[in-house]
């Protein structure tokens, strides 16, 4: 008989690789937002929301880099 080769997640491992990527998006939307949307309500300086928003953006890939990290385990 041919093994799979990938064991069925327990709904817990499932429920936190989805949690992870709604986490991923949620902070991409959330820098991309910072940066381009002028109605957000941050009394910041153009330059301070640009790098916070780039800070956010980069912090939700590392997030993913580490949940598809920890999928492959």
């Amino acid at each position: 008989m041919i093994e799979r080769e990938s064991q069925q997640k327990s709904p817990a491992k499932r429920f936190l690789f989805i949690f992870g990527l709604f986490m991923f998006v949620f902070y991409l939307v959330v820098g991309l937002a910072i940066i381009f949307w002028d109605g957000v309500p941050l009394h910041l300086e153009k330059t301070y929301r640009v790098v916070f928003g780039v800070f956010l953006i980069a912090y939700s890939f590392l997030r993913l880099v580490r949940l598809l990290q920890t999928r492959r385990d």
